[in-house]
């Protein structure tokens, strides 16, 4: 994400100091900030946005923040009433909103436990709401000992946070732009909302078949390999937001696996089923090539980002090993034994409830929490210095690690790498809070609060809604594939079966887009192409979902570039705002469309 907040006004080009709380007057003690108000209207959005980031991760395997959205929504909503949030306040909303927004990825509901239901395992809701609480605390108390160092000493970056720090900044000194965004948000949900109903009664508005209106051979040949059109606004939102980089990347995934391998696969005889299955067709087959491009990459990136993790152990030692003392005199600070009770209670609970649901040797938790403790030093980290937190590559080397602890255990396998993701997800994201309150005068304390009321309204909202879509549709199939699943469940299965598990002839395909993946990541690090190198992510997850899927994603970037040229000034101030909606109001209408699926209201056409 780039430094600059999409929301940003003219007023606020400049980078936030880190000293403008004092510069402005303000403090901890000098307006309101934790308030009912606050941590409600932040709870509420960011458990929205959480069920939309379900969706959309299930879709194609990405999430997005909700700091901005909550931030923005939360202001407008008390000026349009004429009772305005204080700048703190409005930093305690988006505190609250980001705890919950992040809840569905944190909680695995897009990665772990999809591919823990995918190889036949069935979790009931109650405990999967405490598996969700126990894991995402956990973030929240290995982020607090960081602060001081990452923060105070290193002064690292935190692009998110700055840019969510301006945003907020900027709102108050053009209170007019923020609500204009506000209403482009809104209104671009509507529509979105509308047209998601509309295609439910009639898919031919989200897909419409041009093979079958347009009488030529090669569009029903390539229809049959999933290049048709398809406006489902979520995915065209994220085009919007993903960059041309990314976006290229899917494309050129998107063609090389479904117009090239696939084809070849079936042709040659080593997956010869229909091409959309997945026992013996070319969507199985393709799997695999893609996820090894996918791993490979992420291993590789955390391997190269060794200075990283040395840098981050030692800042960690620093803060824990009393370079500072706490100071129990400070109402703002969070105390010491808070986050070390925390801890020791938040690993208690994952302990039981880990043996209770998934029968994991309560060692081996320890060792994942562990683990886990380590590695999201290592995120926060990379989330202060690239405002990149490789969640998915923290869960690979979780998942290699028990693949040895635990051979064959492929729940205890997914589940541990759950715990690290959770908490590489969660301590990331609350020490992109704690420089927004940094930056703007806010009491750690209080943000600490927000944070744990928003995993708490997270939870509510987002395991009701897993289940929903779960209940309507087949989650991996076509309409969810869930990419990030597949690669879990596959990194599983392959580290408990071994090369048996892969399907006929993709060894070499495997090998092949493994050494692309590092290939990929090495480049990266070279300053004068990095922003050229393909996205080994984004093509892994071609190769996964269907060829729709990535199509939807390069019609939007092909619409905001289209925008961007007739009107700049507007593309720049409301793209965010427009994407945000399209992706919230398919999510949000997505809901009521598989309410309807279970109720047996189909389609009319």
């Amino acid at each position: 994400m780039d430094s600059a907040s999409p929301y940003q006004s003219p007023q606020a080009d400049e980078v936030v100091d880190s000293n403008s709380a004092a510069a402005r007057g303000g403090g901890p003690g000098s307006e309101p900030q934790l308030t009912w108000r606050a941590v409600l209207v932040g709870c509420l959005v960011g458990s929205v946005i959480s069920c939309t980031n379900m969706y959309i991760g299930l879709k194609i395997g990405w999430t997005f923040g909700a700091s901005i959205i909550a931030a923005v929504l939360g202001f407008s909503f008390f000026a349009l009433i004429n009772r305005r949030l204080s700048i703190l306040e409005t930093n305690i909303a988006q505190t609250a909103g980001s705890a919950a927004g992040y809840m569905s990825s944190a909680a695995g509901l897009v990665a772990a436990i999809p591919a823990l239901e995918m190889l036949g395992y069935k979790i009931e809701p109650i405990p999967l709401v405490c598996w969700s609480l126990s894991i995402a605390f956990l973030g929240v108390f290995f982020a607090v000992p960081l602060r001081r160092q990452m923060i105070l000493v290193d002064k690292l970056q935190f692009p998110s946070g700055t840019a969510t720090a301006e945003t907020i900044l900027a709102m108050y000194s053009d209170a007019d732009e923020a609500m204009g965004k506000a209403r482009v948000l809104l209104w671009s949900g509507l529509l979105a909302g509308l047209f998601t109903l509309g295609y439910h009664f009639v898919p031919q508005l989200e897909s419409p078949p041009l093979h079958e209106w347009i009488p030529l051979g090669f569009l029903t040949v390539i229809a049959g390999w999933g290049f048709t059109i398809s406006l489902g606004p979520s995915l065209v939102g994220a085009g919007f937001l993903v960059g041309p980089r990314v976006v290229l990347s899917l494309l050129a995934g998107c063609l090389l696996a479904w117009g090239v391998l696939g084809p070849w696969a079936q042709q040659a005889g080593w997956a010869p089923g229909a091409v959309m299955s997945y026992a013996d067709g070319p969507r199985g087959w393709l799997l695999w090539p893609g996820v090894a491009l996918m791993v490979s990459e992420a291993l590789a990136s955390v391997a190269l980002s060794w200075r990283t993790f040395v840098d981050a152990i030692r800042g960690a030692v620093a803060a824990i090993e009393g370079d500072f003392e706490d100071d129990r005199t400070d109402p703002t600070q969070i105390p010491n034994s808070w986050w070390m009770g925390g801890l020791a209670l938040g690993t208690l609970l994952t302990m039981v409830i880990a043996y209770w649901i998934f029968e994991i040797p309560w060692y081996l938790t320890l060792v994942a929490v562990a683990l886990s403790s380590v590695l999201s030093v290592v995120a926060v980290r990379s989330a202060g210095e690239t405002d990149i937190n490789p969640v998915g590559g923290m869960g690979k080397v979780t998942q290699l690690v028990f693949g040895g602890l635990a051979p064959g255990a492929m729940s205890t396998n997914l589940m541990c790498a759950a715990i690290t993701g959770a908490g590489a997800s969660q301590a990331a994201d609350m020490m992109q809070d704690l420089k927004t309150g940094h930056l703007l005068g806010a009491s750690p304390r209080n943000q600490f609060f927000a944070q744990l009321a928003g995993i708490l309204a997270g939870v509510v909202f987002v395991v009701p809604a897993y289940y929903l879509f779960n209940s309507a549709y087949e989650i991996g199939g076509e309409e969810l594939p869930a990419p990030a699943a597949h690669a879990w469940k596959a990194m599983a299965e392959l580290l408990a079966d071994g090369f048996g598990a892969l399907p006929p002839h993709s060894e070499k395909m495997v090998l092949a887009g493994a050494v692309l993946g590092v290939l990929f990541a090495v480049l990266r690090r070279v300053p004068s192409i990095r922003n050229y190198v393909p996205s080994g992510l984004a093509m892994g997850i071609a190769f996964i979902v269907p060829a729709f899927n990535s199509l939807s994603i390069v019609i939007g970037l092909a619409a905001y570039l289209i925008w961007k040229a007739v009107s700049p000034q507007s593309a720049k101030k409301y793209d965010f705002a427009v994407a945000s909606g399209l992706i919230a109001g398919e999510g949000l209408m997505g809901a009521v469309n598989a309410g309807l699926t279970i109720a047996g209201i189909g389609p009319l056409t």
